[in-house]
């Protein structure tokens, strides 16, 4: 393995990557430092060697780095530098893939979700509002990695211009100024842009001629090198993703495009390997997307949420484990290269923990809860809020009365209607259509309208990105009547608003929304999967870390906890059940393994 130094030289030349004027080949995989805690990067690494690979590439998250204008935090387990500097420390190479969109299943696909605050936001092209802030952040990245380059000595390669464009426009000019602005920011390594391989993709997404165009798919390696090398014979010929597999999303099950030891794929893998033609596996490692960071998809006009877990059948499992790919790969590599490569290092712990009980409870919103005054219901993001809900109120005694269809339109993404205190509904965008139901206002006595709103994850690919803001997103309406003057509580679900929780033994009315809180010992700490069945819908924080979203509806069950994210002693959970239906005990456990292909969906109607 080739550790970089500040005496290496790489280029491209006659469709060629050269290292020291030497072809290269580039046997990359893919892992998101987002995606796994801080503490596992070097194991991950290490794990990236043991399997022969001589690159990582990664994408940088926009959002996960400037989540409010102008205040970007690359600091902690959030400094990339740091994550190349162990990837050059280990003889990896590096190639970086910045933005400003990226797609990953990410929220937005990685683009902060303020724009929308933007009425006229225009995404991805050279309108000035969507261009200024995304240069910004790209000279700030520049400031942060030029000097991680290979031609300074460190081991970035190659680096990423926006990202599947062609799958999105055709706005050349917004091309260039992303080129421009990396090589204004310093990065002075060839640029390179993927697409899928067929020329709807690749003609749109082309605009520079020095830029290396790669290609991505998951199967049929020389069929699509070939299609690729015939519209880019200047370009080395390379996969920029090979899927290894696929992502899951809520009520649906488990995606079967690959199998778990790899012999769907490994054909296309042992010919690129074989006959030298770059790749980078995507994922390498998925591991899992915490905190509110999982995005959605649009397909067929449908909203479809990915869910929490991103293992994505990759060669190491969401805990950093090998499957069998693993060593098929490894086994390949070794042979076909016939240099000896490192021993794997050892795993991570895992941890089985007993069944223990949430004993204590907080209501979700109290009528200490502040609100702001609306004459129509507005987003999120137009309050400055880029995850979380809002509560919408309004008292209709005396505005509205008799039975009539409840109207929401359009929710984003999830509504839980309530009146006079009680559920009476809910609103679920992935279903599509007409979800009205009657709603009885008495002519005299109260009249309290409350809606419950969850913003899921902003739609990451594909056009639905563009007005893809949460919460009531048109209006409400009762009959032919359109209901005005609300009152909006916002619920970003964030530590300020945990920290302001009281929690008491003092049970709460089921159907109303609320935390829960537990605690559990444990001697030494492990990975482990809190297991969420039997709880509704909601999120989960350990020591304060939030582990991301569960639902009931599956496939996935449980939630990976990192063991570097537990104590020695006592732990805290704290659990938000957005339903909270059950007269059964609160308690979870913590299971050895995932639960990630069991579906829990509701019966059909009339059954």
């Amino acid at each position: 393995m080739v550790r970089p130094t500040a005496t290496h030289r790489f280029r491209v030349h006659q469709g060629k990557f050269l290292l020291d004027e030497e072809p290269f080949h580039i046997l990359s995989g893919e892992l998101h430092y987002a995606r796994i805690p801080q503490e596992y990067w070097r194991h991950r690494l290490e794990m990236a060697r043991a399997m022969g690979l001589n690159t990582v590439c990664l994408y940088l998250f926009w959002n996960y780095h400037e989540e409010t204008p102008g205040r970007f935090d690359f600091s902690g387990e959030k400094d990339v530098r740091i994550f190349c500097d162990l990837a050059h420390e280990l003889g990896l190479w590096v190639i970086l893939r910045p933005g400003p969109y990226a797609c990953a299943e990410w929220d937005f696909g990685g683009m902060p979700a303020y724009l929308l605050a933007n009425p006229a936001m225009r995404l991805r092209c050279s309108y000035q509002g969507f261009t200024k802030p995304a240069v910004r952040y790209l000279k700030k990245v520049g400031k942060l990695l030029a000097d991680r380059q290979i031609t300074r000595g460190g081991p970035i390669i190659l680096v990423q211009v926006e990202n599947e464009y062609g799958a999105y426009g055709n706005d050349k000019a917004y091309l260039r100024i992303l080129g421009d602005t990396l090589r204004e920011s310093g990065f002075d390594v060839p640029l390179m842009r993927c697409d899928w391989a067929n020329p709807e993709q690749l003609v749109p997404g082309h605009f520079d001629s020095d830029v290396v165009t790669v290609a991505n798919f998951g199967s049929e390696a020389e069929k699509n090198i070939t299609a690729l090398a015939k519209f880019y014979p200047k370009s080395p010929r390379m996969s920029g993703e090979f899927w290894s597999g696929w992502f899951d999303s809520w009520g649906f099950p488990r995606n079967g495009m690959e199998s778990e030891d790899g012999t769907l794929q490994f054909p296309s893998i042992k010919w690129m390997v074989e006959n030298g033609v770059s790749f980078s596996l995507y994922m390498f490692h998925g591991g899992s997307t915490f905190g509110f960071n999982a995005g959605a998809n649009w397909q067929e006009e449908k909203y479809n949420p990915t869910v929490t877990q991103y293992e994505y059948l990759a060669p190491l499992d969401m805990g950093g484990r090998p499957r069998a790919k693993f060593f098929m790969m490894r086994d390949l590599i070794a042979k076909t290269t016939g240099r000896p490569l490192p021993e794997p290092p050892a795993l991570m712990p895992v941890l089985a923990i007993p069944e223990f009980a949430l004993e204590q409870q907080a209501p979700l919103f109290t009528s200490r809860s502040e609100a702001t005054t609306h004459v129509t219901p507005p987003t999120l993001e137009s309050l400055s809020q880029v995850h979380g809900g809002l509560l919408y109120r309004t008292d209709l005694a005396g505005r509205c009365a008799g039975t009539a269809p409840l109207r929401i339109l359009d929710v984003h993404d999830f509504a839980w209607v309530y009146f006079n205190g009680e559920l009476v509904g809910t609103v679920d965008r992935r279903l599509g259509g007409d979800q009205a139901f009657p709603l009885t206002v008495p002519l005299t006595g109260p009249a309290i309208l409350e809606i419950l709103v969850e913003g899921m994850g902003h739609v990451n690919f594909g056009q639905g990105m563009a007005d893809d803001v949460k919460g009531i997103t048109r209006r409400v309406e009762h009959g032919r009547l359109t209901l005005f003057d609300w009152q909006v509580v916002p619920l970003p679900l964030d530590a300020v608003q945990l920290a302001a929780l009281r929690f008491s033994r003092r049970a709460l009315p089921h159907g109303r929304p609320a935390f829960y809180r537990g605690h559990f010992d444990c001697a030494a700490p492990g990975d482990t999967h809190l297991d969420l069945r039997g709880w509704g819908k909601g999120y989960v924080w350990v020591n304060g870390r939030n582990l991301g979203r569960y639902w009931s509806i599956g496939p996935q069950q449980t939630l990976y906890v990192p063991g570097v994210w537990l104590r020695r002693g006592r732990n805290e959970v704290v659990v938000l059940d957005f339903y909270n239906k059950s007269d059964s005990p609160r308690t979870l456990s913590g299971a050895l393994e995932p639960i990630l292909d069991q579906l829990n969906l509701p019966a059909p109607a009339g059954t």
